[in-house]
């Protein structure tokens, strides 16, 4: 049986145990060297020319020598980690995207890399939904009432009472693994779902494909689940919310940079938007100056829609996928 000399970078969410039991199966024997990360515990951030990694190089250069596979989350493998390890082959970052590598580097080294996509598809889909009716049924300004001691039996006039999904038109910018999620939820309860996505195929015939321009305007709640490019930065600003129909829900889980939150503040400022619901942000952290600490009718959360268990032991299950292919090939 095969050798393998591994080390595990886990954290306090990807925990190392979880990638080991999760290797276990495999047609081989793994030397394992761990190190735990900090996050989230410690908050990521950019880290030499990576991004969204803990700040950890010297514990990996300490760690990765003699190493032939890697997995981590939130690693820093920056130029200067991978010049500390000469023996490295394969990399799995277990994460949608290998965004706190160097592949550049890695490629030059011939490090192959690998990550998980789609680890955190469900979570993310049922948080859009949980966001999307507590904006819609006003959820957060109803606990408060109770929790500051009120029982507001007058909030059912109808002025001031929510609205239901069954029925409603939502709008899904963007049909990935996410937003099918979604939309397979929101027919369930019986909305009907727009889409709009250039790039999405074999989209069920129950699921109507527009335009951005007519889904904003025909849409009573708009989702976004859009990848963040060059041509999708700023997708909704000024005029887009403009076109969207007056007393609307706006929600966004996907990116911050896909919206223009300044105009989407000042839309709920004067009624234009019934609520919005998100969980990114242009800036991560909040500013304590941002605007949306003091907008009404906002529905937030610090960018943990991927937070569930499940979320944790499928990032394990897809690397051991990943590592699976790795040892056939390296084998040939």
């Amino acid at each position: 049986m095969r050798t393998v000399k591994t080390l595990l970078a886990g954290d306090h969410f990807v925990r190392n145990s979880l990638l080991a039991a999760a290797l276990e199966p495999l047609d081989a024997h793994f030397d394992l060297r761990e190190l735990t990360l900090p996050w989230p515990r410690t908050p990521y951030g950019p880290v030499g020319e990576v991004d969204e990694a803990s700040d950890a190089e010297d514990e990996l250069i300490a760690a990765l020598p003699g190493v032939e596979l890697a997995i981590t989350q939130m690693g820093p493998f920056t130029e200067r980690v991978l010049d500390a390890a000469p023996d490295l082959r394969h990399l799995v970052v277990c994460r949608g995207g290998p965004v706190n590598v160097n592949l550049e580097a890695a490629a030059a080294r011939g490090i192959t890399v690998a990550a998980t996509p789609g680890r955190n598809a469900t979570a993310a889909a049922e948080h859009t939904i949980a966001l999307m009716m507590a904006a819609l049924r006003k959820i957060p300004q109803l606990h408060r009432t109770v929790e500051n001691g009120e029982w507001r039996s007058d909030l059912y006039a109808y002025e001031d009472c929510g609205s239901e999904l069954d029925g409603a038109t939502v709008g899904l910018v963007g049909y990935g693994a996410i937003g099918q999620r979604v939309a397979r939820i929101l027919q369930a309860f019986g909305a009907q779902v727009l889409v709009t996505d250039p790039y999405a195929t074999d989209i069920p015939p129950a699921i109507e494909v527009v335009d951005l321009d007519d889904l904003l305007c025909r849409s009573d709640v708009v989702t976004l689940h859009a990848r963040l490019t060059p041509s999708t930065r700023n997708l909704i600003g000024p005029t887009q919310l403009a076109q969207m129909r007056q007393g609307s829900i706006l929600v966004n889980t996907a990116r911050g940079a896909l919206l223009d939150y300044e105009a989407t503040c000042a839309a709920l400022h004067s009624g234009h938007l019934a609520a919005a619901a998100f969980d990114v942000y242009p800036t991560e952290p909040l500013a304590p100056t941002s605007p949306l600490h003091t907008t009404p009718n906002l529905v937030l959360t610090p960018h943990l829609a991927g937070a569930t268990h499940q979320t944790a032991h499928r990032a394990a299950t897809l690397t051991t996928q990943a590592v699976h292919t790795y040892l056939e090939q390296s084998s040939v």
